[in-house]
């Protein structure tokens, strides 16, 4: 077995070559092509049908899925699979994006003229502007790297990041031409944590009705704590004759009082709870909530509406317990 010190070296050199890849890559995108490319796919009405082989085709379903979670209509069409009537996906108002480092790929240019009978744009990315698929095409990305990371020049190693780089590059320059913002992202990702967090709000989390933990302001603080146990938020909304709240009573409050040694029987919930106590509405972001109590280093928060009636609760497990943390 080689020594650490030979693996590290290798390693950090493989880094070294796809960073000059990556260098190298800049020209490209400075150039017309990759702004007509850009201008292209923002003003297509349909879908981009992303195409690759072999790892070409590795990289293209990660760069169709990029495009589609960034605002840009995309998925990935295996060329073998297209010949054999997956091509039928493919509309008149779509545009392909063919991918192949040496652009030569049989199983796309089996393809061309079928999608050029059609009349559907062909942007191709691929290291040889001189390649078959370069010239059929309407638009060529060069994705050349001066060397492959592979000491064999065999595998695709520089040439597959490039092409990734490139692809990314197309996605983000077209989310920001759309103006795509969190919240676009957000409808795309319900399921994900992202998109929790940029779509849940308090209303969707907290306790409501009757899981309010709630006492009115006269009683003593053994009855307080009864509902605090009951509820089990480990807090309790105080509120007064209104209905309106005046103050909050935790377990951080429970510990001090007990620490003052105060007859938990005879004093009033009013004279130990916490005043003008910090209160959130129940239209933020969940994420909002998490924020405040992480600022404010508290564990929970009563949600009010506009008269200061308590309409809601939460602590940070039910934020943990709906994926926002």
């Amino acid at each position: 077995m080689t020594d650490a010190s030979q693996l590290r070296h290798w390693g950090r050199k493989v880094i070294d070559i796809e960073k000059q890849a990556l260098d190298n890559l800049y020209q490209y995108v400075d150039s017309e092509e990759f702004a007509q490319a850009c201008e292209m796919i923002y003003h297509c009405s349909g879908k981009v049908i992303v195409m690759g082989m072999g790892k070409s085709g590795h990289v293209g379903n990660k760069i169709s899925a990029t495009l589609a979670s960034t605002g840009t209509p995309a998925f990935f069409v295996h060329p073998g699979e297209a010949s054999h009537g997956d091509l039928g996906v493919i509309s008149h108002n779509d545009i392909v994006l063919a991918i192949s480092n040496s652009g030569e790929s049989n199983e796309i240019l089996t393809l061309m003229p079928v999608i050029k009978r059609q009349g559907i744009p062909v942007i191709t990315m691929t290291g040889n502007p001189e390649s078959t698929m370069a010239k059929l095409a309407q638009l060529h990305l060069c994705i050349k790297v001066p060397e492959e990371a592979c000491p064999l020049g065999l595998a695709p190693t520089s040439s597959t990041t490039a092409t990734l780089v490139m692809g990314d590059a197309l996605a983000i320059a077209l989310l920001q031409a759309k103006g795509f913002t969190k919240d676009d992202f957000a409808l795309s990702h319900p399921g994900g944590a992202l998109g929790r967090k940029l779509l849940l709000k308090v209303d969707n989390v907290m306790h409501k009705g009757h899981d309010i933990p709630l006492v009115h302001h006269d009683i003593c603080i053994t009855d307080a704590l009864y509902e605090i146990s009951k509820k089990g938020l480990g807090m309790t909304a105080v509120i007064d004759g209104d209905n309106k709240l005046v103050g909050i009573f935790t377990d951080g409050d429970l510990r001090r009082v007990i620490d003052a040694e105060v007859n938990l029987r005879q004093t009033r919930i009013a004279d130990v709870m916490t005043r003008n106590c910090i209160t959130i509405k129940a239209n933020i972001l969940a994420a909002e909530a998490l924020k405040v109590m992480d600022d404010r280093s508290i564990n929970g928060l009563i949600v009010v509406d506009a008269e200061n009636h308590p309409i809601g609760a939460l602590n940070m497990l039910d934020l943990v317990n709906a994926g926002v943390i």
